[in-house]
């Protein structure tokens, strides 16, 4: 499968993913003005959020940054996060994916941020880091 070049952009803030028992409410905490994501499951709730909003007392894998996808992506276009997932798992960045209606995230530790923009880069994908 070829690559298929992108546009990505570098979310500003640093994300955290909550994790909470099935059927829990969503937590007052979740700002809405920001980037957020819920999915709700017959297993559990998980939650994208601002790390900056989370409470000590919350189970979370914190430090994800993300890049989105510039789209709008029609859904019989295929390949579109393979273009993204595909050279960062040759670089062993591990990734954490949300789609919208649009477009797609990608989230990546910060810890490897350096390293995915670059390797991004190299796969001919542009990646602007700021707004």
């Amino acid at each position: 499968m070829s690559i298929v070049p992108l546009t990505l952009s570098l979310l500003p803030e640093t994300l955290a993913i909550c994790r909470f028992e099935p059927g829990t409410p969503l937590p007052q905490w979740v700002s809405t003005d920001t980037f957020f994501s819920i999915t709700g499951t017959t297993d559990e709730l998980s939650v994208v959020c601002s790390m900056e909003a989370v409470p000590d007392n919350v189970k979370v894998d914190g430090d994800w940054r993300g890049f989105k996808l510039h789209g709008p992506f029609p859904f019989s276009l295929v390949g579109i996060l393979n273009s993204v997932t595909i050279p960062l798992a040759q670089a062993n960045i591990g990734i954490f994916a949300i789609s919208t209606y649009d477009t797609d995230y990608v989230l990546i530790k910060e810890s490897n941020l350096s390293l995915a923009i670059m390797t991004l880069r190299e796969a001919g994908h542009t990646v602007h880091t700021t707004s």
